[in-house]
Order: C-alpha cells, then structure tokens, then sequence
C-alpha cells in the first residue's frame, strides 16, 4: 500500500459527511513512516468503531426507556 492511499483512507475516515472534502498537507507525506500512516488509519478505525457502538447502546437505552414510558 502506498502512502496516497493511506492519505485518501484517512482523509476518509475523519471526514464528518460525504460532502466534506479534507484536504492534507501533501507536505505531510514526507514527515510519516508508511507503518506510522497504518496505525493512523488504524486507530481512526477503532475509534469510529467505538463510536459506532456506544452511539447503538444509547439509542437502545433510548428506546427501552420509551417503551417503559408508554406503558
């Protein structure tokens, strides 16, 4: 994998919608190792995941407490 595509990958993931265009420093390829890129996205990665999972537990504590609400 180069680096670009590490960059594109990242630019990606720290994006807040589909629309939004990020745009990185083509400067900054220079300055990170390909491994230190892999734990960048990596970490991104794990980070949305954990998002991702809190943000369902909550909905379903949500949920259940309407449920108890309405009855």
């Amino acid at each position: 994998m180069e680096k670009e595509e590490l960059i594109e990958e990242i630019k990606v993931l720290i994006s807040t919608n589909a629309d939004e265009n990020i745009e990185i420093n083509p400067e900054f390829l220079q300055y990170f190792e390909l491994e230190e890129l892999i734990s960048i996205r990596d970490t991104l990665i794990m980070r949305k995941n954990n998002i991702r999972e809190n943000t369902f537990d909550y909905l379903d504590e949500l949920y259940e407490k309407t449920k108890e609400d309405s009855i």
